[in-house]
C-alpha cells in the first residue's frame, strides 16, 4: 500500500474478489441466510482462487500475499455475504496457524487439502465457561506413550460437524496461558462429537456448534509447535482474524450504505425523494465519513500486523473495535433510512443488520478489545 493508496496488485486483488462476490454470492446470500444453507461448492470456488489459503507461504501452496490483501478479499466477499466471507476467514486463520508453527510433517500432510478447501479447518479456543477468560480453559491433554489423550468441550465452533480438522487449543501443563497447547485434530478420530447446531440470530449460512473431546487419541506428531506454545499460537493468529473480521463488518457496511442511498433516491414523500431532505443527506454524510475513517484505521492496522510491527497488536484490536461498532451503526441507519421496508427480508438490510451484530462478540469481545488497548497505554 502506497501511503494513502492501495497498489494497483491491490487494486486487481479487490477487483478479482468483487466479480467473484458479484457472480457467485450476492444473487445467493438470501436464499442461504433464509434455508440455512451451508455453501460449500461456492466456497471450494473461492479456493479455486487461492482466497483459502491467502497468507500462507508458496512453498505450501498458499498465495503468501500480506494481511491488508486479505482484508480487501474478506471486505470485498462481505459485500455479498458477512456469514460467508467470515467462515473462509476463519479458515485461513487455521490455514496460517499450521503454516507458521506446523511441522513439515503436518504441513505436508494437511496444507494441500486445506489450500483446495477439500478439508476445511476450524478454530478451537473458546469454551463454556472460558470466553474472554480464554487463558481458564479446561480442556485437557494428557501424554500417553506416542500419543495425547484430550478431553473437553469446545463452544461456538464455526464449521463444527461439518469442517474436517480442528485445531484445538488444551491445557498440557501449568494452568494459565504458558500450559496451553495446539493440536490437530481430525472429525472422524475417536471420541470426536459435535453438539446440536446452534439456532442464531444470524449467520446461518455457517454452521456452529459444539466440539466434544471424550478421550480423543491425537499423535504426538499432531502438536502444533512446541508444548505450551498453544496460547501464543492463538492469540496471533488472531490478531490476523481481528482484521478480517472488521473487514467483513466494513464490506456490510459499504453494502447497506449503497443499498441507502439508492433506497433514498427512489423513495418519495411529501412530494420528493426523501434523498432530497437535508436530514436524509446528513445521515448518508455521517455513515460514509464513519465508514471511510474505520477502512483507513484497518488497513494501517493491516500493514503494521504484516509488518510484524511492535504495536500491531494495539492496532489490530483498535481496528475490530471500530470498524465492527462502526459497520453495525452504519447498518443501523441504514436499516432506519428504509424504515419499514429495512424490517422486511424482501430488502437485504435485515440480514446484515443480524450478521455484523455478532462481530463484535468474536474474534474477542469489543470490550476485550479496549482492555488490550488501554493495558498497553498506561504499560508505556
Amino acid at each position: 500500500m502506497d501511503q494513502f493508496d492501495l497498489t494497483e496488485e491491490q487494486r486487481e486483488i479487490q477487483e478479482l474478489a468483487r466479480r467473484f462476490t458479484a457472480d457467485r454470492i450476492t444473487p445467493h446470500a438470501g436464499e442461504w441466510d433464509e434455508k440455512h444453507i451451508f455453501p460449500r461448492e461456492v466456497i471450494k470456488e473461492a479456493a479455486g482462487l487461492g482466497f483459502a489459503a491467502i497468507y500462507v507461504s508458496e512453498e505450501s501452496g498458499g498465495i503468501n500475499l500480506g494481511r491488508l490483501e486479505s482484508a480487501l478479499i474478506m471486505e470485498a466477499m462481505a459485500y455479498g455475504c458477512p456469514s460467508t466471507s467470515a467462515f473462509i476467514s476463519i479458515h485461513n486463520m487455521a490455514s496460517w496457524m499450521l503454516d507458521r508453527f506446523g511441522s513439515a510433517e503436518l504441513k505436508a500432510k494437511y496444507l494441500p487439502d486445506f489450500v483446495t478447501m477439500e478439508r476445511m479447518a476450524s478454530y478451537c479456543l473458546t469454551e463454556p465457561s472460558s470466553g474472554s477468560d480464554a487463558a481458564a480453559l479446561r480442556t485437557r491433554a494428557v501424554r500417553d506413550g506416542g500419543d495425547y489423550v484430550l478431553t473437553g468441550t469446545k463452544q461456538f465452533i464455526s464449521g463444527a460437524g461439518e469442517n474436517d480438522v480442528y485445531l484445538v487449543m488444551a491445557r498440557t501443563g501449568e494452568e494459565g496461558p504458558k500450559g496451553i497447547s495446539c493440536f490437530v485434530v481430525e472429525k472422524d478420530m475417536a471420541g470426536v462429537s459435535f453438539g446440536a447446531q446452534e439456532r442464531k440470530l444470524g449467520w446461518h449460512s455457517q454452521p456452529t456448534a459444539q466440539v466434544n473431546l471424550d478421550g480423543v487419541r491425537v499423535p504426538a506428531e499432531n502438536l502444533v509447535g512446541s508444548d505450551g506454545e498453544g496460547f501464543r499460537i492463538a492469540m496471533m493468529g488472531l490478531d490476523g482474524g481481528r482484521l478480517n473480521i472488521g473487514a467483513c463488518s466494513l464490506g456490510g457496511a459499504q453494502r447497506c450504505l449503497d443499498e441507502a442511498v439508492r433506497y433514498t433516491r427512489d423513495r418519495k414523500q411529501f412530494g420528493r425523494a426523501i434523498a432530497d431532505f437535508q436530514n436524509t443527506q446528513f445521515t448518508l454524510a455521517d455513515m460514509e465519513t464513519e465508514l471511510q475513517a474505520a477502512r483507513m484505521l484497518l488497513y494501517t492496522a493491516a500493514a503494521k500486523v504484516t509488518a510484524d510491527a511492535p504495536d500491531k497488536t494495539r492496532f489490530a484490536a483498535m481496528a475490530k473495535r471500530f470498524a465492527t461498532d462502526t459497520g453495525s451503526s452504519v447498518v443501523d441507519r441504514a436499516l432506519q433510512l428504509h424504515g419499514g421496508y429495512g424490517y422486511l427480508m424482501d430488502y437485504p438490510i435485515e440480514r446484515f443488520w443480524r450478521d455484523l451484530r455478532v462481530h463484535s462478540i468474536l474474534e474477542g469481545t469489543n470490550q476485550v478489545m479496549r482492555m488490550i488497548v488501554g493495558r498497553e497505554l498506561v504499560r508505556e
